[in-house]
């Protein structure tokens, strides 16, 4: 950073990439730093009141070997920073160049995690924290037992179903809880999990309000608009499927061909495209998050909003080349797969996109908007 850019960045004030210090205080400096690595990383400017006036430091090579000192001994795990100096004003200033960590998330040595958020750093909270530990696939949440809930909140028989359907296997009463254990629908201390309620329980939006799929049909194209037909899906998982895709089909247009003497049908979005995108959605959510899923039909195109940013290492790229398969959720994703829904190969957005393009000859939107993922498909004949 030279001179105008430290200038610069004075002008433009603190934000969420940058923090200003008068001096070196080495707890609130493991703070910041911590609170950098946790985020998006930053830059912490010492030297520079919160003001913005640039005051110096007296000796910038005592005040790098104390922020390196803090950072690897205040700091857990130890953070590697990257500093610099400019001269501004005739002032020392010292940058510290914090990344965004790969062992997050990090913490004080008094056990206190710190993440960015605007101009200011504060204390993560529970559901943060959660976030950040499958960041770095240190748990997975689905994983997680539902503290509030207990065996007797699960269908028994529908897991015994469930392996007659999809394994081919009878299994006894006497072995049914080991094996519920290994496929993490209940934990070891034999309460529900996540992905226990979400596919065998008897009601699982009571615990987990948020697992549902809301569907609304709208004549337009704009938000604004009141929905012509909504309905909130729940239950199951298989019964959330199935009710959505009944509802997509309800809405969606049919083309009716005659082939030879039969007459055949030929929907405007392919039903792969649209189970594919609906399935995607359900397995990798961010189920910390307190939201739904939402699916709206608008006039020209179909939205499906995902709750949760993308993964680590996954970018909007590598979805569309079929180069992503990080797993948010790998025990729903397993339960998924053994359903049929999914493949091990992560080609799944690469399928919407391939099968959009043959029959709708438009393309797939994707992006991130805030705190969700949006998949949009168009609708055939809206140009």
């Amino acid at each position: 950073m030279d001179k105008f850019e430290l200038m610069e960045r004075i002008e433009k004030g603190e934000d969420i990439h940058t923090e200003f210090k008068r001096e070196v205080d080495r707890e609130n400096l493991a703070k910041a730093i911590i609170s950098f690595a946790n985020t998006d990383g930053g830059q912490i400017i010492i030297g520079v009141a919160d003001s913005g006036e640039i005051v110096g430091v007296d000796d910038t090579d005592e005040v790098m070997r104390r922020v390196d000192d803090v950072a690897f001994n205040r700091c857990e795990p130890p953070i590697t920073v990257v500093q610099e100096t400019v001269d501004a004003e005739g002032e020392g200033v010292v940058i510290v160049n914090v990344p965004k960590g790969d062992q997050r998330p990090y913490r004080t040595r008094s056990g206190l995690y710190y993440i960015r958020s605007t101009n200011r750093r504060r204390q993560a909270t529970r559901q943060e924290l959660l976030r950040l530990f499958q960041a770095t696939e240190s748990i997975y949440y689905d994983e997680t037992e539902i503290f509030r809930a207990s065996i007797s909140d699960l269908e028994l028989d529908h897991f015994e179903k469930f392996f007659r359907d999809y394994l081919g296997m009878e299994i006894t009463d006497e072995s049914i809880y080991t094996y519920m254990k290994n496929l993490k629908v209940i934990s070891s201390r034999e309460k529900p999990t996540l992905t226990g309620l979400l596919f065998f329980g008897r009601h699982p939006q009571f615990f987990l309000p948020h697992a549902r799929v809301i569907t609304a049909y709208i004549e337009g194209d704009d938000l604004s608009l009141p929905p012509k037909d909504k309905k909130e899906m729940d239950g199951r998982v298989p019964e959330i499927l199935e009710n959505v895709m009944v509802f997509l089909k309800l809405h969606l247009k049919e083309e009716h061909r005659i082939r030879g003497m039969e007459p055949e049908l030929y929907p405007e979005i392919p039903e792969e495209a649209l189970r594919e995108a609906l399935v995607n959605a359900i397995a990798h959510r961010d189920y910390t998050i307190s939201a739904p899923i939402r699916i709206l039909i608008f006039k020209d195109r179909v939205e499906f909003h995902t709750p949760g940013v993308l993964p680590n290492t996954v970018t909007i790229e590598s979805m569309k080349i079929g180069g992503s398969h990080v797993l948010r959720n790998p025990t729903i994703y397993n339960f998924l797969a053994k359903m049929g829904l999914v493949t091990d190969i992560g080609s799944g957005v690469r399928r919407i996109i391939t099968l959009i393009k043959e029959t709708v000859e438009r393309d797939v939107d994707l992006k991130v908007e805030g705190n969700e993922f949006l998949l949009t498909i168009p609708r055939r004949g809206e140009r």
